[in-house]
């Protein structure tokens, strides 16, 4: 079953928010999981370990910190998600053009891509790349060209929200192909304008850009 036939945007679709609210929840117990272990490990050197063990715990307070940083913009992360969910419904694609090696018509760090169809011309694909790595490796094992054959089938199906000539939300399908799971976000960074082509050049309508700015996009030049 499609979600998008009977739910004109992905957040109106129910197992959509319970899977958006489970990863929110998942990232927030990993921030406090991060700070709860820093200020143990600061407790533990301060009341039973003495200045020879400093060595042993500045590392691991220096990673701690880091990644309780990279977690706060991980969870910002999931909020963007939700504003791309709520204004976009999800489209299934089957047998989907992917892979990790690094395209040349893309600007920028890119950690993986998909082709999508453009919106006005169907007939013409456009890449949109995991721009950050965070999280993305679960996606990556199974996007490998040397990934067994049980791994690539569980992203034959992917659940797709968004534009592919601005930002979207990537999903795996759940066991029950119900559900979606592993939400992470995808860009648009085609082109030398900014990390993207005259949106003019993509059959993009004056509908289409504001719709982008709900969800959470600046466009390029028109």
């Amino acid at each position: 079953m499609n979600p998008a036939d009977h739910h004109p945007t992905a957040w109106e679709h129910p197992p959509t928010r319970r899977a958006w609210g489970k990863q929110l929840a998942m990232n927030v117990a990993a921030l406090v999981a991060w700070i709860a272990s820093w200020f143990a490990v600061l407790a533990v050197y301060t009341v039973f370990l003495g200045p020879g063990f400093v060595i042993l715990v500045v590392p691991f307070l220096m990673y701690g910190f880091y990644r309780g940083f990279l977690q706060l913009f991980v969870i910002s992360a999931v909020f963007r998600m939700r504003r791309v969910l709520q204004v976009y419904p999800w489209q299934l694609s089957h047998e989907i053009q992917y892979g990790l090696t690094e395209r040349v018509d893309v600007v920028g760090r890119q950690f993986g891509w998909f082709e999508f169809p453009n919106p006005a011309r169907r007939e013409e694909s456009l890449p949109m790349v995991f721009g950050r790595h965070w999280g993305v490796g679960w996606w990556s094992r199974r996007m490998a060209p040397r990934a067994a054959s049980e791994l690539k089938a569980q992203i034959g199906e992917i659940w797709f929200a968004g534009d592919p000539r601005f930002i979207g939300v990537l999903a795996a399908p759940a066991s029950d192909r119900a559900a979606p799971r592993r939400l992470r976000f995808l860009h648009q960074q085609t082109g030398s304008d900014g990390g993207r082509r005259g949106l003019a050049d993509w059959g993009a309508t004056a509908e289409d850009i504001e719709r982008g700015r709900r969800a959470g996009v600046v466009p390029a030049r028109p």
